[in-house]
């Protein structure tokens, strides 16, 4: 849940006359969800935001759907996508539902003569490899590996990568990212008991104020479809802001992981939740310490949520032959657990170096087609015993 922060220059009442040294008033915007009751910003525009000199043509960039309803576990080999150009046109959803889309990217750059925008979703962005800024209204924000980058639906940003080998794991969500509920006391402060505190929250700074005359491109993604307009003004003309709905960053590492003496539910690896899912941070931790503790998970059976797994980095102790990149795809209905091997590999061993995005949907996904050119074989059948 992000809190309060300002910058720039606002005045000191909401809704009053904030005059331009040179005379005129600057023009406040509010940026807000559900209604005027969820979480809002106040900015302060030197224009209008209002400015479209002309819509320019409109297309379809719905995700094609080869597996409309799927009862098998699969796998995708993640970094078998090919590098596409720049980052919108070559995101790639793999799964789909009326929650959320996931799926990833392998952009070399972000075309910087053009903004984005994503009238539909908030949108997460996990860098698996890369650095760069994300730059908006808002402000700056640096970002490099294990960074989770959290944007509200209706921000328009760009991204400066300052690498060309980039991979990211994306989520559009159609409803707003949190902090689960059960970290924050009823003041919305982050409690003792939290895997992270508000010290960890990386949010916008240096403010870049461009008040410039011109023709700017904007893309809007909206119902499925790609909208370009020209816009007049630049989109970065906020001479300050303040409020709660902004961008933000988080990096994975600084996820505290919560262990006990014998094995924990995966609840306690939660980093972010929304209406229709959550997402889980596996991080490098001590195994349970129980003299007779089993470290692997035990088999379980998904049957309110569908369980993805995105592996990052290190050896995922309860899969064998993952590699980097790599998903794996549980659907709700029927068991899951460690692979042949991995329970009793997992006897004995202290800790582990695992690193691993785990989002866990309340409703089935839909599997594209993109994802099918990724998919791993008969993974389903990787649970058979010689």
């Amino acid at each position: 849940m992000p809190f309060y922060h300002k910058l720039g220059k606002i005045p000191p009442k909401r809704h009053t006359t904030f005059e331009k040294p040179e005379g005129g008033l600057y023009q406040e915007e509010l940026f807000g969800t559900l209604g005027f009751s969820g979480m809002s910003s106040l900015i302060y525009h030197i224009n209008p935001p209002t400015i479209v000199t002309q819509p320019i043509k409109s297309y379809d960039v719905s995700p094609k759907i080869a597996i409309e309803k799927n009862m098998k576990a699969l796998s995708l080999k993640g970094f078998s996508l090919p590098q596409s150009e720049e980052f919108i046109a070559g995101r790639k959803t793999l799964f789909v539902n009326s929650a959320l889309q996931i799926g990833l990217a392998a952009p070399k750059t972000f075309n910087q003569d053009w903004f984005y925008k994503n009238g539909d979703a908030d949108e997460m962005l996990f860098v698996h490899k890369g650095e760069g800024v994300l730059k908006t209204m808002y402000g700056n924000i640096p970002f490099g590996y294990a960074d989770y980058l959290i944007i509200p639906r209706g921000t328009v940003y760009q991204i400066e990568f300052k690498t060309t080998d980039n991979r990211l794991l994306f989520i559009e969500s159609a409803s707003p990212i949190y902090t689960p509920k059960r970290y924050r006391n009823e003041w919305g402060q982050l409690l003792e008991s939290s895997p992270y505190c508000e010290r960890d929250f990386r949010r916008p700074q240096d403010l870049q104020t461009h008040d410039e005359k011109g023709e700017f491109l904007v893309k809007v993604k909206k119902q499925g479809m790609m909208w370009e307009y020209v816009y007049g003004r630049h989109p970065f003309d906020a001479v300050g802001w303040d409020g709660y709905n902004y961008p933000y960053a988080f990096n994975m590492f600084d996820f505290e992981p919560i262990t006990g003496r014998i094995h924990m539910p995966p609840p306690i690896h939660q980093q972010w939740e929304s209406a229709g899912f959550v997402v889980c941070s596996f991080m490098p931790r001590m195994y349970d310490y129980h003299p007779k503790a089993i470290p692997a998970p035990y088999h379980h059976s998904n049957v309110d949520s569908e369980e993805i797994l995105y592996y990052v980095d290190g050896d995922f102790m309860s899969r064998n032959n993952i590699e980097q990149g790599q998903f794996t795809l549980h659907p709700g209905g029927i068991p899951h657990g460690p692979h042949p091997g991995a329970i009793e590999r997992s006897v004995g061993k202290t800790h582990t170096e695992e690193v691993a995005v785990m989002i866990d949907p309340f409703a089935p996904m839909m599997i594209t087609e993109d994802a099918m050119k990724l998919q791993v074989d008969d993974y389903y059948k990787s649970w058979m015993i010689e």
